[in-house]
């Protein structure tokens, strides 16, 4: 089966699953615009949907010969080590700088944007690649959505105010998807909870001040979330004795995920939301995602997408946790990323501070 190539696309799969659309997963607000078509079902990033699900309209793409191979790279760049999906990254986000002005551009853009930060593939890669989105943005504006910032915007302003990268297009929809996410963060940092966890214990945000809480949002159909479950075990297990807890939520039904979290020998708490209303609360819009909480229950850190054991050992430390050697007595640091020990996710400058603008020419 061929991606793209091959394949069909809408405005609506083009866009990465970065808003909240209501009765997910029946719509296809998804994380990545690269779908194939089989016989019975269309794979998309991880996720199945039935084709009786797919938007009734679809058009063919006449992919042209220079976008042809940075669709195909797209389309394996989950499959590559973490050292060569770097630098293949910071690569195709130059291939895609260079073409030319239009939806395709836009699109692949996007699409590259959403996949750099599953994981930690370098700052220099990510900058790259914010700034082939504001670029392509500012040659071909993506019209509003019902009033609301386009996809493509929230995208760009998420990378800037979580992996601090320097960005910005000279357009309103960038300064209104800022405002959004500052607008999240101060109902995060507001936010209270009680759920049950897979055995029927219930258990409450608010009531766990005192403790470093780590709530992390995920699914057992979610590649990046699978890929971070073992390192979030293994920093669970050397941190709770000093006080980490962490609350893993899922929207799906206990029947699915209790067998998953046995058979990964998960022993974090593992906490149910089906009707979705934490997502919700926590304007949940793709996973994974993590919020840290330190004792006093500020919100110390998040993250926008999978983390790797440094970036999670960047974020705890924002907490107060510093990881130790098994026995050393003092912490190390060296192995927390700079990011972290300088900036913190929820207070960002406002938007018109950011330097690099983009008006027609890129950065």
């Amino acid at each position: 089966m061929g991606v793209g190539l091959g394949g069909y696309f809408t405005r609506e799969v083009l866009k990465p699953m970065k808003r909240r659309a209501k009765g997910f997963p029946e719509t296809l607000r998804v994380r990545i615009a690269l779908w194939t078509v089989g016989a019975a079902s269309v794979v998309l990033a991880g996720l199945v949907v039935a084709p009786s699900r797919l938007p009734a309209q679809r058009q063919q793409v006449d992919w042209s010969e220079q976008e042809k191979p940075i669709v195909q790279a797209l389309h394996g760049l989950r499959s590559l080590p973490d050292d060569t999906r770097a630098r293949v990254t910071k690569q195709l986000a130059l291939d895609i700088r260079v073409l030319p002005t239009g939806e395709h551009k836009l699109g692949l853009a996007n699409g590259l944007a959403n996949l750099s930060t599953e994981g930690d593939f370098g700052h220099d890669a990510l900058q790259e690649v914010a700034t082939t989105l504001a670029t392509a943005l500012a040659e071909h504006p993506a019209p509003e959505e019902r009033g609301e910032p386009a996809e493509q915007y929230l995208e760009l302003a998420q990378l800037v105010r979580y992996e601090h990268v320097q960005a910005s297009v000279d357009s309103p929809q960038f300064g209104k998807a800022m405002s959004e996410l500052e607008a999240f963060d101060l109902d995060r940092q507001q936010a209270d909870f009680t759920l049950t966890d897979i055995e029927g214990k219930p258990w409450s945000l608010k009531s766990l001040q005192g403790k470093v809480v780590l709530v992390n949002f995920w699914a057992t159909w979610c590649p990046p979330c699978r890929k971070e479950m073992p390192d979030l075990e293994s920093l669970y297990k050397h941190f709770r004795k000093q006080g980490l807890v962490v609350l893993a939520i899922s929207d799906e039904d206990a029947s699915k995920v209790k067998p998953f979290i046995a058979e990964k020998g998960i022993s974090y708490t593992v906490l149910l939301d089906p009707g979705r209303q934490v997502n919700t609360l926590f304007h949940v819009m793709g996973i994974p995602k993590t919020f840290i909480y330190d004792r006093t229950g500020k919100l110390a850190a998040e993250s926008i997408d999978m983390r790797t054991r440094n970036q999670f050992l960047g974020m705890l430390a924002q907490a107060g946790l510093l990881y130790r050697d098994r026995g050393s007595t003092s912490p190390r640091c060296a192995m927390i990323p700079e990011t972290y020990r300088t900036m913190r996710a929820h207070s960002r400058p406002a938007p018109e501070r950011y330097v690099a603008s983009v008006r027609t020419g890129g950065l």
